[in-house]
């Protein structure tokens, strides 16, 4: 940030002021919060039993509005948010797998459960890396210099390096399937929820059973998170998990084995099919999934496999908290097409946004919203999302870290043993640090970067 003389003026300022050291510490709270939300408003810790007033505070008292969180989960919005986000996932998702946080006992680690990853399908060739046994291949190698109709070549024999910017970029983009590619997005959740029925379907089939019959006997649990590939579309990193009928602490039936169930995901993901409606300009799409499908077991407690509880946990985590920018799109919401111009994006990502903007106008594409999800490729679902009882929840999670929070400030005024109330009222003032506040913040920030050097 530009220091300027203003907040140095400032800061002097306010640390020569009374309250510096609780002003100071309010800062310093957040961690570096890129973007905090203001409040204005007072708190008082009420005695439960007799109604007595122990303490009181005010923004008054702190020489301004109270800072907190912006709670995003977006790491390139607030890196500090976001990695309080990632570790909360990777505690849910970990949960599922090893129990705990009172969601689940440990007898949860031996039912069957697999990690799966459900690809988007093609709509057109696009530059890939390719290795085998530690040698880069040439990208989509070809015999003969054949050509598409615009006259693009079919193939490819670079051999591209990681940051290669041409990766994800289509052969021929005159060939590329954008209207495709953007209804896949908008209909990949529902996509997700149609495979996950379609799974319980096929494990019916497997064991000989009526779906109906198959709830009463076997509870099927998952979480999922979607990811952003460099082409641009999103596909699904999911846990998927066996219980009895009764939830995690329940076991399953002696023929539900983990063998049975990666089968099961292969054969459900190969059949599942969704039809997107067309319109008069395009035609109607049959969407599935990628024909790339990799399902593989997660091991079990101190069982030296590599593909451990922790490890997929933290993979998990780790794409919760990315959005469309990892595909080279951008963060925030596009209002108006004149922005077009001035998208600090590639020519491919913008052929996307243009085409979300494109069939968002049309009334048969209008329930999609696909102009609202622009910046999103067109994908308006949720990143993270988990079955009712696959573990603990991010609700629970975080009351639990508010109530150490309020034990840890019980106990410094040395009420600790006394039942208590907290009556807050709170009003929205703003976004965002004042100029003093934001050295703070700019300092904290810069000293991460140099621990994560």
């Amino acid at each position: 940030m530009n220091v300027t003389p203003n907040a140095v003026t400032a800061l002097i300022e306010r640390a020569s002021a009374e309250g510096f050291a609780s002003w100071y510490s309010s800062v310093v709270r957040l961690d570096g919060c890129t973007s905090p939300v203001r409040l204005v408003g007072t708190s008082t810790l009420f005695d439960a039993t007799t109604g007595e007033a122990l303490y009181s505070f005010s923004s008054e008292e702190r020489g301004g509005p109270l800072l907190t969180g912006c709670g995003n989960r977006r790491a390139s919005v607030c890196p500090t948010c976001a990695a309080l986000y990632r570790a909360d996932t990777y505690q849910l998702i970990r949960v599922g797998l090893v129990g705990g946080k009172g969601a689940a006992s440990s007898s949860v680690g031996g039912h069957p459960r697999v990690f799966a990853t459900l690809t988007a399908p093609g709509f057109g060739a696009v530059h890939t890396r390719r290795e085998h046994g530690g040698r880069v291949l040439p990208c989509r190698p070809r015999r003969t210099a054949e050509r598409c109709p615009h006259g693009a070549p079919l193939g490819c024999s670079a051999r591209h390096h990681g940051d290669d910017k041409r990766l994800g970029e289509p052969l021929c983009p005159r060939c590329y399937d954008y209207a495709g590619a953007v209804l896949w997005q908008a209909h990949a959740g529902r996509f997700w929820h149609r495979f996950a029925l379609e799974l319980r379907r096929e494990i019916a089939r497997r064991v000989g059973c009526a779906r109906t019959d198959l709830a009463r006997r076997l509870r099927l649990s998952y979480a999922k998170v979607a990811e952003y590939q460099r082409r641009g579309l999103v596909h699904f990193h999911a846990v998927i998990r066996l219980d009895g009928p009764d939830g995690p602490d329940s076991p399953p039936p002696t023929w539900a084995s983990t063998r049975l169930l990666a089968d099961a995901v292969r054969a459900a993901a190969g059949r599942v099919r969704l039809v997107a409606p067309g319109s008069e300009v395009i035609g109607p799409r049959m969407l599935r999934f990628g024909r790339q499908i990799d399902v593989r077991p997660i091991a079990e407690f101190d069982t030296g496999e590599r593909l451990t509880s922790a490890a997929v946990a933290a993979y998990i985590a780790k794409y919760a908290t990315k959005g469309a920018e990892a595909a080279g799109a951008v963060d925030t919401r596009i209002r108006h097409a004149a922005e077009f111009a001035v998208l600090p994006v590639r020519a491919h990502t913008l052929r996307m946004i243009g085409t979300c903007w494109w069939l968002g106008a049309l009334p048969d594409f209008e329930s999609l919203g696909l102009r609202r999800w622009a910046h999103m490729l067109g994908y308006g679902g949720h990143f993270s999302t988990k079955s009712r009882r696959y573990s603990t929840t991010l609700t629970a999670l975080r009351t639990a870290r508010a109530e150490h929070r309020a034990e840890q400030q019980r106990a410094a005024l040395g009420l600790a043993d006394r039942p208590t109330v907290t009556v807050g009222r709170w009003a929205f003032a703003g976004r965002g640090y004042a100029p003093d506040e934001a050295l703070i913040a700019a300092g904290i920030r810069a000293a991460k970067r140099e621990v994560r050097a």
